[in-house]
């Protein structure tokens, strides 16, 4: 029967879990309507915040080019967007695998730990690619920062799964390795958590 402090960790977790869910799910649903967003984007800077946007000439001239890229590529080559639609679809589906991790956290840590590495590989594929394609320097900032924004919530919720398994090897006596099967203590405290 898990414990109070079990019962805390892992709210917390799930809490965490559902937030980066749901990031995931905004930013696929979000890759799908690039030229409408993007049209809404330019519409807006040239407008309501047009003081603003005469203060950095060079994002707003950016902007409009990105626009007009989107648009034309779009007019010209319509098929080039069911890239980005994969892309929207990626995120929807790695999103679909943090079922596991908000049912069992601790039995499905391997889903956050993957996870952490992909926020990490951001920054490699940003530097690595963002030249080759001409994204200027603060885009390619802009882009890592999902990355490292990305990981906080995984790092609190590894932080989590750990008091739950802590708290469960206390209560019973067990470490994760009892019966010499290293999974066993895992799902015993996944099991009990989910409880």
């Amino acid at each position: 029967m898990p414990n109070e402090a079990e019962h805390a960790a892992l709210r917390t977790v799930r809490h965490w879990l559902w937030i980066f869910v749901v990031c995931l799910v905004l930013s696929g649903l979000t890759a799908f309507p690039l030229e409408t967003e993007t049209r809404w984007l330019a519409d807006f800077a040239t407008g309501p915040a047009a003081p603003v946007s005469e203060h950095v000439p060079g994002l707003l001239a950016k902007l409009l080019e990105v626009r007009d890229g989107i648009a034309d590529t779009n007019r010209r080559y319509p098929f080039l967007a069911y890239g980005t639609d994969w892309l929207a679809f990626a995120h929807l589906v790695i999103a679909v695998a943090f079922w596991g991790p908000i049912k069992d956290p601790v039995r499905n840590v391997w889903v956050i730990r993957w996870a952490v590495i992909a926020c990490g590989a951001i920054i490699p594929l940003a530097l690595i690619c963002g030249p080759l394609r001409g994204i200027p320097l603060y885009w390619r900032f802009v882009d890592m920062s999902f990355g490292v924004i990305g990981v906080i919530p995984l790092l609190v919720v590894l932080r989590g799964i750990r008091a739950i398994e802590r708290s469960h090897e206390r209560t019973t006596g067990r470490g994760a390795g009892h019966d010499n099967d290293p999974s066993a203590g895992r799902h015993a405290a996944g099991t009990a958590a989910t409880a």
